[in-house]
């Protein structure tokens, strides 16, 4: 998706460790005109998949996942990786490793939002070890509903998480696939 590849050339920062720093438009201010483009995006990459209900974890992922449901008409559950008071009964549940964060979570799902009649579309605002959307993945597998893939914003290309999932046989549309990065020569897309 050339605008998003321009967005990210244009503003994005390359840091130390392979982080990528989108936080202008991506995942802490949100750039909703891109967001909606995205989600048109990814409404044409998985039309007639049957779609009826988007999953992601929280934070990052919601906002994309929200703009992304209104071009499927279909609500969006998110993974909350800490149990509150709202989450009352039975959940499903996954340990998961944030790249990001560098620490463990607990990714629980109320068992009341996902089933086996939902057909789920993941979205995700990164792929990179691939812990998160195994973790959903596995969610959704326990609630026996079917997974039809995962709509991924940015896909670090030349970390493992990419081939992880897909030899896991869950099909994955990146939007933006970096092949290498580093703070002395920025972003290259695959």
């Amino acid at each position: 998706m050339q605008l998003l590849k321009d967005r990210i050339q244009q503003d994005g920062i390359v840091m130390e460790g392979n982080v990528l720093k989108v936080d202008s438009f991506l995942n802490h201010q949100m750039d909703v005109t891109l967001f909606n483009e995205i989600g048109k995006e990814f409404a044409r990459r998985f039309a007639g998949c049957g779609v009826n209900k988007i999953l992601t974890v929280e934070a990052s992922g919601i906002g994309i996942a929200c703009i992304t449901a209104q071009h499927f008409n279909v609500p969006v559950v998110f993974a909350k990786k800490s149990k509150t008071k709202n989450i009352a009964g039975e959940v499903y549940t996954s340990r998961v490793v944030s790249y990001t964060h560098g620490r463990e979570y607990d990714i629980m799902v109320s068992k009341r939002f996902l089933g086996p009649a939902d057909r789920v579309l993941l979205i995700d605002d990164f792929l990179a070890n691939g812990a998160a959307l195994l973790g959903l993945a596995e969610i959704v597998e326990a609630s026996g509903a079917t997974l039809v893939g995962a709509g991924i914003v940015i896909e670090k290309g030349f970390q493992p998480g990419g081939k992880l999932v897909r030899d896991r046989g869950i099909r994955v549309e990146s939007l933006a696939v970096i092949a290498s990065m580093d703070e002395k020569n920025g972003i290259t897309f695959a």
